[in-house]
């Protein structure tokens, strides 16, 4: 039976028409408004280029369907309107982060809120073990992940009856603007683009990307991130498409499994997961940090991973692990600072998986023995970016260089005459230090 006044579909991280469960369960009350609200506090917090990439979503589904943009403080504004246009419910995919959560816990205080699905493909807190209790370890929740399995994709409405639009055009222009300023060319925006790309990699890259993907010199990954971030495009939908025992469907496991972690321990957004570390010393040297950001700290693959992040909102997931072990393990510093600079520049950068891979990574995550795994910066290069080509790309000032010697400026007697900056740190020394210090700390 459908309500004989309309209902709201407030749009979040699921900016799509296709397989929108909470779309259809609002469709199912009757004629709904589509509402998108630009929170103040989310885009103050975001880079010119993640500004940029919401903005892009936000306005190629606004193309698609009659959706009314609103900005301010979602507390004051979704009730508002859900009042204007009378509705009785309001639908929306269930949010899952920490500040998700809060945020819906106070809206759903003043107005009755309608949670269908969520951004992935089994929700975040229903794969637990035989005693009822979460995975600490991502091999066997993936395990009991693809056992639990996922719904089929939802239908998709062919003309969703929704209400006219009503958009602020302060709003608009907000992300019109944004779009007109970003950094650099976005990838394409919207479901259709969204959906180009993943069927130009299932056709042409996924029978290739178990032995590709760690190669940042080739273009072996989906580049989905950013879309599955915003949920232009649902994970269900992937893996529908595809065998559940592939090693793209154990890469996104591993985004639901660093989901159903911070559902578990929310206070893991920004401390340790595990207490094993507490005691750790780290440094705070501002000038380091400041060359490891800026892509000038004398390691190629480090600096040619942070200048990819600057150029693009997007890193190789290889050079990410590469670039946070220098940070956490060559620099000495705590993995926060590192998580909310790439969270400030990534289009895909989402607190769950962002966070909790700086934290496997540092050796206070989920992984069960990580202390003792420092990345070395120039065998991690050379072993995965053989002929130094990605390098190149990224950092001039050695594109003269030939093949693996891209890795190793010092070798050369032109390795620095174009003002490729020296080493600010000898990576054995910093290793050592860096496993007295785990040791120390673990008492």
């Amino acid at each position: 039976m459908t309500s004989a006044r309309p209902s709201v579909m407030w749009f979040r991280r699921d900016l799509r028409v296709r397989d929108n469960p909470a779309l259809l369960a609002a469709l199912d009350d009757g004629p709904a408004a589509a509402l998108f609200v630009v929170d103040p506090v989310l885009w103050s917090g975001a880079g010119d280029a993640r500004r940029a990439w919401l903005a892009a979503n936000v306005l190629a589904l606004a193309e698609r369907i009659p959706l009314s943009i609103r900005y301010g403080d979602p507390l004051d504004v979704v009730p508002a309107f859900a009042d204007k246009v009378g509705a009785e419910r309001l639908h929306v995919s269930a949010e899952t982060t920490p500040f998700g959560v809060r945020r819906d816990a106070a809206v759903g205080e003043k107005v009755e809120l309608v949670a269908t699905g969520s951004p992935y493909a089994v929700g975040p807190g229903l794969v637990l073990n035989g005693s009822g209790s979460p995975y600490q370890v991502f091999t066997a929740f993936s395990k009991a992940w693809r056992e639990r399995g996922w719904p089929e994709p939802a239908h998709t409405p062919r003309s969703p009856d929704l209400v006219d639009a009503d958009s602020h055009q302060k709003a608009v222009t907000m992300l019109e603007k944004a779009v007109a300023d970003a950094p650099f060319d976005l990838p394409g925006a919207g479901e259709d683009a969204a959906w180009r790309r993943w069927r130009s990699f299932r056709d042409d890259g996924l029978a290739t990307y178990k032995d590709e993907r760690d190669r940042p010199d080739h273009d072996g990954t989906s580049r989905l991130s950013p879309y599955l971030h915003l949920g232009v495009v649902h994970p269900r939908s992937l893996l529908a498409e595809i065998d559940t025992r592939s090693t793209f469907a154990n890469e996104i496991a591993w985004r639901e499994f660093y989901a159903d972690v911070l559902w578990h321990t929310p206070e893991s957004a920004w401390s340790d997961l595990k207490p094993a570390l507490e005691g750790m010393r780290y440094d705070d040297h501002e000038d380091a940090v400041e060359a490891w950001r800026t892509g000038t700290t004398g390691y190629p693959i480090v600096d040619a991973g942070m200048r990819q992040l600057r150029d693009t909102g997007w890193m190789h997931n290889r050079v990410r692990m590469i670039t946070a072990s220098f940070l956490t393990k060559d620099l000495h510093v705590w993995w926060p600072v590192g998580a909310r600079h790439f969270l400030s520049l990534l289009l895909d950068g989402d607190v769950a998986s962002n966070n909790h891979g700086w934290q496997w990574v540092a050796g206070t995550g989920t992984d069960a023995s990580p202390y003792f795994r420092v990345f070395n910066p120039v065998t991690q290069g050379k072993k995965f970016d053989p002929t130094g080509d990605y390098v190149r790309r990224w950092v001039p000032e050695l594109a003269h260089l030939p093949g693996r010697t891209a890795h190793e400026p010092w070798t050369s007697d032109v390795g620095y005459e174009h003002d490729y900056p020296r080493r600010i740190v000898d990576h054995a020394d910093e290793r050592r230090e860096a496993l007295d210090r785990y040791q120390a700390a673990r008492g």
